[in-house]
């Protein structure tokens, strides 16, 4: 009766190789095969690799005598019971599949395990390998059950994934059978949950709902881990002064690999003054600058997603930045990183008009196990390796090819992203930014580019054609509504820059220009209010760039003529330049003054 309880607690893929051994007399066990798996005994579980599970599975429910496992290199091991015919020291492939021959073909009930058969062709020659493989696969068409009930000798191959075996071998095989071995579920996460921590010192303290709680906690937090990885989590805390109750840190530490976190070192005071500082660099795009505040004060807090779940590992925040060009989103973006870090090198920037390709996925998460670039890995999950804690922004978003958006699918949900290699990459530490030109212009028909919206217009009205933009991007022409339900609210329209906006702007960017003469060479600038006004006048007359556009006027119509004015006056250190005239000449504009 207890044996029945305990077959019942065995995980879905053990059932399976139990069923199938009358059926079947070749399996390959392929995925999750490196891992701890739980062994059900009594009224508990024991922890065993996947070949000592293996052993235990087919002796004890599936009536085998014995169970052997073949490690390339080194040979036979016996892993249960006392085969009869084995040559423990065979490493030679000819001679290996003799002696799996003579098991198979053996009275007595005996199941082998090729273990690492993903590294065999690496070390041993192509002739070899083939040769063994055929004679394998020769042997499961030949096979026949022993004993009553009728069972198999079986053989099983433990391969990393299902392609590492040849495709012939089963493919149209029905001798063969392949059954993944996935990632422990929650079942298996709540015991290995529940046998660590009560390892913890302070556990036995805790009331039962305090219990519970945490044992919930730890569940979901490993959410797509390996079991051995939820032990290190373990071992990590402990060997940190982690207490019971901060397991959740602990998976955090584990997962970005990094003790600080600068999020909890943001200064509260600052952060209750975001809004001003955010102003001096982005200006008159108050909204813009609310809403990102409103984000960093979440962040703070780590609510993101709380709504969904208390455990959630969605990133920090995610903003959608939409508006003209020249409007200050890429500069929110780094005043954010700024306001944050205390500095811009925890900012990351993706053009998103280099991956308009379908296969440019592959700079950012990294190419697949066989293709060039392999090894190197992919920008984006690099860079989040190397900094978790980092500014994420993505230009121009709609300039990326549709599957290359679905990589935000992972990131926005669930706060990873699996690489290339296979490596899971955390974003549960980072802020994501997208910005998007969306709205701003349409395509006719005819391929003319016109304008949808204009600075004539009202914010209010701006602010709905570019939301309308958005939608039917989306919804319609990518056919993607998911990404767009992801982003939610976060959607931030920016406005035009105005004529008084742009006066500030300008003045701005004078006032730059001018600090960085008095700091490098110790000269003051002067300009007179006359010529001051004809300076804004030409930096501010066409605003359909943007900022950007106010900076390059300003270089032609100011920064340009200062240069040349001041390798005229060779003004001393210490002493004073005042502007008195602007002129134009023929498109050339100069600027005079003196030196006092």
């Amino acid at each position: 009766m207890e044996n029945l309880e305990n077959l019942k607690r065995l995980p879905k893929w053990a059932k399976e190789i139990l069923r199938f051994c009358s059926v079947n007399p070749q399996f390959i066990l392929f995925g999750n095969i490196y891992d701890i798996y739980p062994f059900p005994r009594e009224e508990t579980y024991i922890p065993m690799t996947l070949t000592k599970f293996l052993g235990e599975l087919l002796t004890e429910y599936g009536g085998y005598k014995s169970v052997v496992e073949f490690i390339p290199l080194e040979g036979f091991r016996i892993l249960k019971g006392e085969p009869k015919d084995i040559n423990q020291r065979s490493v030679v492939l000819r001679e290996v599949y003799q002696t799996i021959e003579k098991l198979i073909n053996s009275e007595e009930r005996t199941a082998i395990i090729l273990n690492f058969s993903s590294r065999l062709p690496e070390i041993s020659s192509e002739g070899d390998y083939q040769e063994f493989m055929y004679r394998l696969f020769k042997l499961s068409l030949e096979a026949n059950p022993k004993g009553n009930p009728p069972l198999f000798n079986v053989v099983m191959f433990l391969v990393e994934k299902d392609n590492d075996m040849p495709a012939w071998y089963s493919l149209e095989n029905p001798r063969v059978r392949s059954i993944p071995i996935p990632k422990p579920d929650i079942e298996i996460r709540r015991w290995m949950a529940e046998a660590l921590m009560n390892r913890f010192e302070g556990w036995n303290e805790l009331d039962e709902e305090k219990k519970k709680e945490v044992i919930n906690s730890f569940v979901d937090l490993t959410s797509g881990m390996y079991a051995r990885e939820m032990l290190s989590i373990f071992q990590l805390s402990k060997r940190e002064g982690l207490s019971v109750t901060e397991i959740s840190e602990g998976v955090r530490r584990y997962r970005v690999g990094i003790t600080e976190n600068p999020w909890a070192k943001i200064d509260r005071e600052k952060l209750l003054r975001a809004d001003e500082i955010l102003r001096k660099r982005v200006i008159g795009q108050e909204k813009a600058i609310q809403k990102a505040v409103a984000i960093l004060k979440r962040a703070y807090f780590n609510l993101s997603g709380s709504q969904y779940s208390k455990y959630s590992s969605r990133p920090k925040g995610v903003m959608f930045l939409a508006g003209p060009t020249g409007v200050g989103k890429t500069e929110l973006a780094k005043a954010i990183t700024e306001l944050i870090f205390g500095s811009e090198t925890n900012y990351i920037r993706f053009d998103m008009s280099e991956f308009a390709h379908e296969h440019s996925d592959q700079r950012l998460i990294g190419a697949p196990p066989g293709y060039v670039g392999y090894d190197v890995g992919g920008e984006l999950t690099n860079a989040i390796k190397q900094n978790p804690f980092s500014v994420v922004l993505f230009d121009e978003i709609e300039k990326a090819h549709p599957k290359i958006l679905d990589i935000f699918l992972q990131i926005l949900d669930e706060g990873r992203l699996t690489s290339g290699r296979g490596e899971l990459v955390y974003f549960s530490e980072s802020l994501i930014i997208f910005t998007s030109n969306l709205g701003v212009y349409e395509i006719t028909p005819t391929g003319q580019k016109v304008q949808r919206v204009s600075p004539d217009m009202p914010y209010e009205e701006i602010e709905r054609r570019i939301r309308e933009a958005i939608e039917d991007f989306f919804k319609y022409k990518i056919a993607r509504p998911e990404i767009l339900n992801r982003i939610g609210e976060n959607i931030v329209v920016f406005d035009f820059i105005r004529p008084g906006v742009a006066r500030q702007i300008a003045q701005k960017m004078i006032n730059n220009t001018l600090s960085k003469i008095k700091e490098n060479f110790r000269i003051s600038v002067e300009i007179t209010p006359e010529v001051y006004e004809r300076i804004y006048e030409e930096a501010c007359k066409d605003l359909s760039m943007g900022g950007r556009g106010i900076g390059n006027k300003l270089e032609e119509v100011f920064v340009n003529p200062l240069s040349s004015l001041l390798f005229e006056l060779m003004p001393p250190e210490n002493s004073r330049v005042i502007i008195e005239e602007i002129i134009e000449d023929n498109g050339i504009w100069r600027l005079k003054g003196r030196v006092q």
